[in-house]
């Protein structure tokens, strides 16, 4: 195969469905796109790649009327186009799937895919028009939900999914759909049912522009990958002339070796023991094993795990495996709807986490899987939430000692290598790597003995998450221990040095980085027959 070299390989204007040429987009002093480049044909999806802060999120809140660009040209069929609002653009027919929810929790699935169309051409809607809407686009994706659900009482990856069905529920007219990150939050079958839909959309002519970083996806659906790097475009070419190699060294500019790498660790003393650990929900009858949408009384059935210095432990399971609810006992995070059953220790003491604060005190973080809603406080500085879990250290009598939250917070961010303009400037400034990186710091700052890591990579690039890797390996050799969930089985074979495999609140099988395989592993999940465990 000839290698590619840095140019645009992208076809001619007139083929087309929408084209980019020369556009730039700046925000004060930072150049965020840099007369890009792109195109998408009819029928095709077309994968824009790089890592966080690349220009990619830039590029497509310009498509979708967002933003409106600095200088260059945005032509669709050919022609023209300038949108001044989100609306204008929906209108053109370009619908936009954002990586964070645009959903409202406290109102019924039904009432979040009508949001800002309850009306037709002869006036509003009446509630029997608007379900007989909703059902259809619930079927198209093959979702079997309750319209008059409340959104917030559903799983992420549900929300994610009503996200997306909303967006491609737009109506015909929708020829352009960017789908940004959709399925960060979704179990396989859930994205076995959006590439099906993809396939569909393709049929019918659509240009669909996806961005993911997970480079399995991008070699199972994209036909074409464009690359931008620094604001700039680096290169446009067909998938099946761009291998994986060469596609990370275009996003981060140099060589990137592929394999994850976890180097050997060295156990110490035990760091966490729970015996018996079980939830239960209170809120479910206790003659109902299950509801009709699946809800359990028993969260997690009695199990024990232990976490050493220097060991990471990883979680597996399928949405609803039981996991999260088990981070969420150790840090103390659930509410009096759970019951939680069992004894723990930490480094050898009786350890009761009745709250978050309490597990802080003690050296437990825990990084959560959704850190827009539960890991930073938009409003707030980068350094103000780096800071956030240490109060009593930076702030021990109720005042903000600002020379010491200072020193304390610039001292981690700088160890993390997180790029900002000033660590006073909003932390949403930041890319998404960049805001996971603060996320990760503001545990850091509370110097941790067990840290719980719920999806620590969900939503970054590859480069930033080699360096999360890296990260990972030294605090294990500094004798931090580490309790990990990820859905990404390649992070998970190869960071977890023992694998604890959980379905519907039960162990169903333990295994070391040795023994274990993604068969095996995904065996145990759905339920297979269990093996021999022994804690």
């Amino acid at each position: 195969m000839t290698s590619l070299t840095e140019t645009d390989l992208a076809p001619a204007a007139s083929t087309s469905l929408v084209d980019v040429r020369g556009v730039s987009k700046s925000f004060g002093a930072t150049r965020a796109l840099i007369k890009g480049n792109f195109d998408v044909r009819p029928g095709e999806v077309h994968v824009l790649a790089g890592e966080n802060g690349a220009g990619k999120s830039t590029l497509i809140k310009i498509l979708g009327g967002v933003h409106r660009p600095d200088a260059g040209t945005v032509c669709r069929d050919g022609a023209p186009i300038s949108f001044r609002s989100p609306r204008e653009a929906m209108a053109a027919g370009v619908s936009v799937i954002h990586q964070e929810l645009s959903l409202i929790p406290t109102m019924s699935v039904m009432d979040n895919i009508m949001l800002g169309r309850e009306h037709s051409v002869l006036g509003f809607m009446t509630r029997e028009s608007q379900r007989a809407f909703v059902d259809g686009a619930l079927a198209r994706i093959g979702l079997a939900i309750d319209p008059d659900r409340l959104l917030g009482s559903l799983p992420v990856g549900a929300q994610q999914m009503i996200e997306i069905c909303k967006a491609l529920s737009t109506g015909s007219g929708s020829r352009l759909i960017i789908m940004d990150e959709p399925t960060s939050a979704l179990t396989e079958p859930e994205v076995e049912r959006l590439f099906t839909a993809i396939a569909g959309l393709k049929a019918d002519g659509c240009g669909i522009i996806y961005i993911t970083h997970k480079l399995e996806e991008v070699y199972r659906i994209a036909d074409r990958i464009t690359v931008l790097r620094d604001g700039q475009h680096v290169i446009t070419a067909p998938v099946d002339a761009m291998p994986a190699n060469e596609l990370i060294r275009h996003m981060v500019g140099r060589p990137l070796a592929e394999q994850i790498k976890r180097r050997a660790p060295l156990p110490g003393v035990t760091v966490l023991t729970a015996l018996g650990l079980t939830v239960i929900d209170r809120t479910v009858h206790s003659d109902a094993a299950a509801s009709p949408d699946g809800t359990r009384r028993v969260r997690v059935s009695p199990m024990n795990l232990t976490v050493r210095a220097g060991e990471i432990v990883g979680l597996a399971g399928l949405q609803g495996s039981g996991a999260g609810d088990v981070l969420a006992a150790v840090f103390g995070a659930l509410d009096s709807r759970y019951a939680v059953h069992g004894s723990m220790t930490l480094a050898g003491r009786s350890y009761i986490p009745q709250s978050p604060g309490r597990a802080i005190a003690n050296g437990v973080a825990l990084l959560t899987s959704d850190r827009h809603r539960t890991g930073f406080v938009p409003a707030m500085s980068i350094r103000a939430n780096t800071s956030l879990a240490a109060l009593q250290t930076v702030s021990p009598l109720g005042w903000l000692l600002m020379a010491r939250e200072r020193a304390l917070a610039d001292a981690v961010i700088q160890t993390l290598r997180v790029r900002a303009q000033a660590m006073t400037v909003p932390i949403t400034t930041l890319s998404g790597g960049n805001q996971q990186k603060i996320v990760l710091a503001k545990w850091m700052c509370t110097s941790p003995r067990l840290l719980l890591l719920d999806e620590p990579t969900r939503g970054v690039d590859v480069g930033a998450k080699h360096e999360i890797y890296e990260l990972m390996n030294q605090w294990t050799e500094q004798g931090m221990g580490i309790l990990l969930i990820t859905s990404e089985m390649p992070e998970l074979l190869a960071m977890a040095d023992r694998i604890v495999v959980m379905h519907r609140g039960r162990v169903m099988d333990v295994m070391t980085r040795n023994q274990a395989d993604a068969e095996r592993i995904i065996h145990a999940a759905m339920g297979g027959e269990i093996n021999g465990i022994a804690e």
